[in-house]
């Protein structure tokens, strides 16, 4: 058997001033989001901010509940109201920041999932950019790269 190496290609940058415009509101309106949060709990306040191929952005935070599976993630939120508000468009980006010690912070498996299977649908890459309380900020090209090994409605085809 032959051990293989999967490289997974992203930008990073030390500080939010360092990130092209674009990427940089994006970033900061994620971080605006965590406002958003509900998280009486866990106190991990978690935000989110897509942009839709229009150019607008919308925000939200994660939502928990006293029984948390019910709890409902940032990102997983965030793009539930994009396709409410703007079921027509694309979204090209989506950037997440959270109350964290860590230097990074990435989506959990299921957001993961959500935003390969959101690529997968509207046929185009969604740009990913993370961020934890503090340290730098990761851009990856799109969420397929946060999820190299994907389920997806090919695997549901007999």
């Amino acid at each position: 058997m032959a051990r293989k190496e999967l490289k997974i290609p992203y930008e990073a940058y030390s500080q939010l001033e360092e990130m092209p415009a674009k990427d940089r509101e994006l970033a900061s309106r994620s971080q605006e989001s965590q406002k958003l949060s509900y998280a009486p709990y866990s106190g991990f306040r978690v935000g989110a901010a897509i942009l839709l191929e229009d150019g607008q952005i919308l925000g939200h935070g994660n939502q928990e509940n006293a029984g948390y599976s019910m709890c409902l993630c940032a990102e997983r939120a965030a793009i539930a109201a994009a396709r409410a508000m703007a079921p027509d468009k694309k979204i090209r980006a989506i950037a997440v920041t959270a109350s964290a010690e860590q230097q990074l912070v990435s989506p959990c498996g299921a957001c993961r999932q959500v935003l390969n299977e959101t690529e997968i649908v509207q046929q185009s890459p969604i740009r990913v950019i993370l961020q934890g309380e503090k340290g730098s900020w990761l851009v990856f090209d799109a969420a397929r790269d946060i999820l190299p090994f994907p389920f997806g409605p090919e695997n549901l085809i007999p």
